[in-house]
């Protein structure tokens, strides 16, 4: 007879290389927060060591390459890891080193979050950096997911602000040497709804929800990313992992007014299915529609 806990596949291990945020709403924490969530195990390796809240970043420290480079090969050393998911890497030496662990432990999935722009627009990547992240880390990834502005930064086009614009920054994303991208529109404005673009060549698939009104967003494109490399460890396709995590994402957005988290912008709410099953709230929200077209 079978042993029914042998049967049971083991949790999907997924391994997040990113910077710390002393304020729990974005980079490691966040991750963590989203992978555990969405039912995977999560791993880290830290970048950067930021000081910041839910009012700005006051200090960022970036991390002895040496380390960086121990803790990648502890973890690689001891769990098999089913997905890498990378957010803040500081400068081109991280860059470097991380994109010369991945060429050597080779895992399956790898989604990047190319974290180069801050919300006030200021660039947190040297041009250089920018160069390196293209030409070392794209060619290794399964999708990327620049929201507008990183989008414009890797391409070279304009913020979109209209749909001719939006196309053209399309078509340039799709001659990116990374296997797919997943363009987050939430600063398309022009739009009453949320929409996100899945390029896998060609192919050009929209997942539209509804855009939720609240300041509490701080963190959404380091969960969706997360939450996106927790569903493609557990094996589901990417056009399935896409839907999953942006209903996630869209969730946590949506109860986020609940936390009361600080005296600015606050975290979403990564564990609001917890708090719901335990009575807290069952906030409703419809579900992600997609749209294909070539």
């Amino acid at each position: 007879m079978t042993n029914r806990l042998s049967a049971i596949s083991p949790i999907p291990i997924v391994l997040t290389i990113a910077g710390s945020d002393s304020g729990g709403a974005a980079g490691i924490q966040a991750d963590i927060k989203a992978i555990s969530a969405t039912g995977s195990y999560a791993c880290s390796a830290i970048t950067a060591i930021t000081s910041q809240n839910t009012l700005g970043v006051t200090a960022i420290l970036p991390i002895a390459i040496e380390h960086i480079a121990s803790q990648l090969d502890a973890i690689f050393s001891d769990f098999t890891v089913a997905a890498v998911k990378i957010g803040m890497l500081a400068d081109s030496q991280i860059i470097h080193i991380v994109a010369e662990k991945l060429r050597h432990y080779q895992p399956k999935i790898i989604v990047l979050d190319p974290v180069m722009v801050a919300t006030s627009g200021d660039a947190l990547l040297a041009d250089q950096a920018v160069n390196d992240l293209k030409q070392q880390l794209l060619p290794l990834a399964t999708v990327i997911t620049p929201n507008l502005p990183e989008a414009a930064v890797l391409t070279g086009c304009t913020i979109p602000k209209h749909d001719q614009q939006l196309d053209e920054i399309i078509a340039a994303l799709q001659t990116l040497p990374s296997q797919a991208v997943l363009l987050k529109g939430g600063h398309f404005t022009a739009s009453a709804n949320s929409h996100d673009w899945l390029i896998c060549g060609s192919r050009v698939t929209c997942f539209s929800g509804r855009r939720i009104h609240t300041s509490n967003t701080h963190g959404t494109g380091c969960t969706l990313s997360a939450a996106l490399a927790s569903y493609l460890a557990q094996g589901l396709s990417l056009e399935q992992a896409v839907t999953r995590a942006k209903h996630y994402i869209s969730q946590a957005i949506l109860h986020a007014d609940q936390l009361h988290v600080g005296k600015g912008h606050g975290p979403v709410h990564h564990f609001y299915a917890l708090h719901s099953k335990n009575g807290i709230d069952n906030k409703k929200l419809e579900p992600v529609t997609e749209t294909g077209s070539n």
